[in-house]
């Protein structure tokens, strides 16, 4: 897995999206570059995943531009994303894995060791027969992003990836986040929780009702924030 500069800098430029008479991204002007993983911020209703499906191509933008390298038709055949609540398929760990590599077009001889690497990289090597729907939530989700890495992806977006989880289990994500992220790939995952903000972002990206209000290295944003909307956040204030 690495990330070529294909599809990188992810930029949008004065980019809008409005649904049924709503603002739901307003004037967005940001860069995503290659590096350590870029994480969103912000209070619930804030845009953070509609500027990741936005960013994948997903959802069209109803003004401004969102380019991939420079371009602004790119097929997203390097990028993925994994959404919240992922459905497990009646099969086995392994069997879920495999199906994904399929559906890929991944050959059928790489199958097997590639579905023992992908299970590795999320440490669930040992489950391959277990089925998918007995695992605990932080297993089934660990599962899920084997699963979106079957697609070899250069740019892999993740919206509140560990939502609902435990403290072990949100460990055990951010380890594997860490490590597609050693592999090359960037990462860009939203969050609510500013420790896991804190413990694996390269850059942060606070959004507040639709609109970008900083975007910083992440020892810059915690230890100087430049907004009222950024402190009052970091201070666990509500933003209305």
């Amino acid at each position: 897995m690495r990330a070529p500069p294909a599809d990188l800098p992810i930029v949008f430029a004065d980019a809008g999206i409005v649904a049924a008479g709503v603002t739901i991204l307003d004037a967005i002007s940001l860069s995503i570059g290659p590096g350590a993983p870029s994480v969103l911020i912000g209070p619930n209703g804030a845009g953070k995943t509609t500027l990741l499906r936005a960013a994948t191509g997903l959802t069209p933008l109803s003004r401004g531009r969102v380019t991939w390298g420079g371009r602004e038709a790119s097929p997203p055949t390097r990028r993925a994303i994994l959404l919240q609540r992922p459905v497990m398929l009646r099969r086995s760990v392994g069997g879920n894995v495999r199906y994904a590599l399929r559906v890929a077009g991944i050959p059928r001889a790489e199958h097997a060791p590639r579905t023992a690497d992908l299970l590795a990289l999320v440490g669930l090597e040992g489950l391959q027969r277990r089925p998918a729907r007995r695992l605990s939530g932080g297993e089934q989700q660990r599962l899920a992003l084997a699963r979106v890495l079957a697609r070899d992806p250069a740019v892999l977006f993740l919206d509140e990836p560990t939502a609902s989880l435990d403290p072990y289990a949100t460990k055990a994500i951010e380890d594997v986040v860490r490590a597609i992220a050693a592999r090359g790939v960037k990462v860009v995952v939203s969050t609510h929780d500013l420790g896991q903000a804190r413990r694996i972002g390269g850059e942060i990206v606070l959004l507040h009702r639709g609109r970008l209000i900083e975007s910083r290295p992440t020892a810059e944003f915690f230890t100087d924030p430049r907004t009222p909307e950024a402190k009052k956040f970091i201070a666990g204030e509500l933003l209305i």
